[in-house]
């Protein structure tokens, strides 16, 4: 039985082009790596410095001199290149990033994010987070709809805002959104779910696609 995350990941995986250069949050969105359509060539890009980072490493073949930013051990494929982080912002604030794929812990109607801090308690910090959230073309975030019951698609932020109306798209195991001028669309829901049930846990009213259809996994 497909997960929740899994289900996120194979339908952001859809969102990519053959030749895009997009980089991947840690957490879930690595996963979207595994799902990438048959034929879709991607240049994965970690802000600590590479491009043309590869498939997992097999258990107990880890480097651990080869991490992407999230601390995880990567393999590089052929024509992969490391580099120092001035030159990786350099990609990322010279809009060279055509997607950026991120989790969150709040996202607001207004494609407003907060994902990097909850205010007293220890972070390691925003990481790129902030750059790629301005910098890359199209900003999908993929998680899950709700944290232990809590709702994390809300009228207004009510954490520290990482960027301000720079979200185009959420995924979340309920279904795809897009961030319009007139609020949030629904366009695709999760099989089995209502219209109602997924409203019921979001706060803003989402706008209902006239072209509504079951998510695309």
């Amino acid at each position: 039985m497909m997960t929740p995350k899994e289900l996120i990941a194979r339908r952001v995986a859809k969102e990519l082009n053959d030749g895009d250069v997009v980089n991947l949050g840690i957490g879930l969105p690595t996963m979207v790596a595994n799902y990438l359509p048959e034929g879709v060539d991607i240049t994965f890009q970690s802000e600590n410095g590479m491009l043309g980072l590869g498939p997992a490493p097999v258990e107990g073949e880890e480097d651990w001199d080869l991490t992407n930013a999230g601390g995880q051990p990567i393999t590089m494929s052929i024509g992969g290149v490391c580099f120092d982080s001035s030159t990786s912002f350099g990609i990322i604030r010279g809009g060279h990033v055509d997607a950026t794929i991120l989790g969150s812990l709040q996202v607001d109607e207004q494609g407003n994010i907060s994902n990097w801090i909850i205010p007293g308690k220890m972070v390691p910090g925003m990481g790129g987070a902030m750059d790629l959230l301005v910098g890359a073309r199209k900003v999908i975030i993929a998680m899950t709809h709700t944290a232990k019951g809590k709702m994390k698609i809300l009228k207004k932020c009510s954490l520290p805002f990482t960027a301000v109306k720079q979200v185009n798209m959420i995924v979340t195991e309920l279904g795809v959104m897009e961030i319009t001028d007139e609020g949030i669309l629904l366009t695709e829901i999760a099989p089995g779910v209502t219209i109602e049930e997924i409203q019921e846990v979001t706060e803003p009213k989402l706008i209902i696609s006239e072209n509504l259809e079951t998510i695309r996994i």
